[in-house]
């Protein structure tokens, strides 16, 4: 059975990049080390972990990455701190806390 990682980095400017992969350790590596000249993070290094979900089942985890793609900055913040109250907040008052 296959193990698929969702994840959120915070690039050395403070902007999150989100993606997945079936190996967290050596995906961070590439990151940082700079495998590909024209990835978002190339300029953004080096970059931390800031989030990871497994799964289990590939189809879920793209949806789950492409879910979090659309988040505004401060919906993945309160993932990133684990407060529910402020993610629950950010995902009903779109309109007045607007993408940031």
């Amino acid at each position: 059975m296959n193990t698929y990682y969702v994840y959120i980095l915070e690039c050395s400017d403070h902007s999150f990049y989100v993606g997945i992969t079936s190996n967290l350790t050596r995906r961070i590596n590439e990151h940082n080390n700079g495998v590909a000249l024209n990835s978002y993070t190339y300029k953004r290094r080096p970059v931390e972990l800031k989030w990871f979900v497994e799964f289990t089942n590939v189809e879920l985890a793209i949806e789950k990455e492409k879910q979090l793609k659309g988040w505004s900055r401060r919906k993945k913040q309160a993932l990133i701190s684990e407060d529910w109250d402020k993610l629950v907040q950010f995902s009903r008052n779109y309109t007045e806390f607007g993408k940031n």
